[in-house]
C-alpha cells in the first residue's frame, strides 16, 4: 500500500525532545515500512525517517519559531493535494484541521488522527461543519465531548517493542514525566512525594504560555528537600529514568486522551499512579499496570502497595496491547476498510 502520513510541523519527526504527537508519528511510519508497504512522511525538513521525507519547513516549528507557522502548514496541504494522486492513503495527524475543506471530495481515502483534547467548546462547529471526515480518536474517552464527528475507530498509541527495556531494579524514587502545566499536575505530584517521604525526578518542558505558572507555582516547590528538576530530557536518558523509578506519577486534572508516558513506564515495567480521568482506565489495569486513585490522599496511601506489583507483568501488557507494530496493524485495518468503501462507492457509480 502507498501510505502518505501528514505530520504537525511543530516538532521534527521524531521530536529531538519533548513531542507526543510526532514521536507516535515516526513510531507508526517506521512500522508500516517494516511490514513493507511504501510510506511517504510529510513533516519538518529537520525530520529523520526511512521513508521518503517532503517538507515545507526546513526545521521544526517549535525550536525554531516564525511569524506565521500556519503559513507552512497550509504549504505542506497543498503540497499533498498535488501529489495525492500517487497515495492509497491519506493519513492526517491533526494538522489544524485544514485539510478537510481541501480533501473532502476525496475523504474515503483518508483518516484524521485527533491526539489533543475534544472538549473544548468551539469544536462542535467543527463536527457540525464536517460531520463525515473519517476520523479516529486515541481513547475512545478522547471522542466523548464529540460525538458528532465521523468516528471511523479507536487506535491506541505504540511503542517499538526495543525503544525501551524492562528494569526489574529500582532505585526508590519517583517520577513526573511530560509538560509543566496546570492539567498535568507537577504541583500534585510534588504534594504526593512529599506526604509518602520519597524523592522525585521532574523531567518536563517549560512551554512559554506555561511559563508564569512554573515560575510562581513550580519554581517555589523545588526548593523543597528530596525534589529535582531535570528540564526537559530526550530519548536516550528516558530509559534510565523510567526504569530507575518505584512508580511514575501521573496526577492529571484534565481528559487525558492518552497519555504516553504511562506506555513509557509500562515498557520499562514501572508501574503508574493515576488519577482515574480521561483515558487513563483505558491504558492502565488497576492493580496490574499499576493504581488508579482519585485524589492525592488515595496516591500516598497506595504507594505502599507499589512494591507488590510485578514488574515483568506489566512489561508482558506493554508488549501485549502497546507496541508500535500493533498499533501499525491497527491503522492498516482501518485504511483497508476506507479503501474498501472507496471502491464500493466506485462500483455503484459505475452501474
Amino acid at each position: 500500500m502507498r501510505i502518505a502520513q501528514i505530520a504537525p510541523l511543530i516538532e521534527s519527526v521524531p521530536p529531538k525532545l519533548y513531542g507526543g504527537t510526532e514521536r507516535v508519528v515516526a513510531y507508526l511510519t517506521e512500522a508500516l515500512i517494516d511490514l513493507g508497504h511504501e510510506v511517504t512522511l510529510f513533516a519538518s525538513g529537520d525530520s529523520s525517517t526511512r521513508a521518503r521525507l517532503i517538507s515545507t519547513a526546513p526545521r521544526a516549528l517549535r525550536l525554531h519559531p516564525v511569524a506565521m507557522p500556519q503559513l507552512y502548514t497550509l504549504a505542506m496541504i497543498e503540497r499533498v493535494r498535488q501529489l495525492a494522486y500517487e497515495f492509497d492513503i491519506l493519513h492526517f495527524h491533526e494538522v489544524d484541521f485544514l485539510h478537510f475543506p481541501v480533501f473532502r471530495d476525496q475523504r474515503d481515502r483518508t483518516i484524521t488522527t485527533f491526539h489533543g483534547r475534544l472538549d473544548l467548546p468551539d469544536l462542535d462547529l467543527l463536527a457540525r461543519t464536517f460531520p463525515d471526515m473519517p476520523a479516529v480518536s486515541i481513547s475512545n474517552a478522547q471522542r466523548t465531548p464529540l460525538p458528532g464527528l465521523g468516528w471511523i475507530g479507536t487506535v491506541y498509541h505504540g511503542l517499538p517493542s526495543d525503544l525501551l527495556a524492562l528494569s526489574t531494579e529500582p532505585k526508590g524514587y519517583l517520577v513526573f514525566l511530560g509538560r509543566i502545566s496546570p492539567e498535568k499536575g507537577p504541583d500534585t505530584a510534588i504534594r504526593i512525594a512529599r506526604r509518602a517521604g520519597l524523592p522525585l525526578r521532574i523531567a518536563a518542558k517549560v512551554d512559554r504560555a506555561d511559563q508564569e505558572y512554573f515560575n510562581h507555582v513550580i519554581r517555589p516547590l523545588l526548593r523543597e528537600p528530596g525534589i529535582e528538576f531535570l528540564g526537559e530530557i530526550g530519548e536516550a536518558e528516558k530509559a534510565e529514568l523510567l526504569g530507575g523509578a518505584l512508580a511514575m506519577l501521573f496526577p492529571i486534572d484534565w481528559p487525558e486522551p492518552f497519555g504516553l508516558v504511562m506506555i513509557e513506564a509500562m515498557a520499562c515495567g514501572t508501574p503508574v499512579v493515576a488519577f482515574r480521568r480521561g483515558s487513563v482506565p483505558e491504558v492502565l489495569e488497576d492493580g496490574v499496570t499499576g493504581l488508579i486513585v482519585e485524589n492525592e490522599k488515595e496516591a500516598v496511601a497506595c504507594l505502599e502497595r507499589v512494591p507488590m506489583l510485578d514488574r515483568c507483568a506489566i512489561r508482558r501488557e506493554f508488549e501485549r496491547r502497546f507496541t508500535a507494530d500493533r498499533m501499525a496493524h491497527d491503522y492498516l485495518r482501518l485504511y483497508w476498510r476506507q479503501l474498501e468503501r472507496l471502491a464500493s462507492w466506485s462500483e455503484g457509480a459505475a452501474t
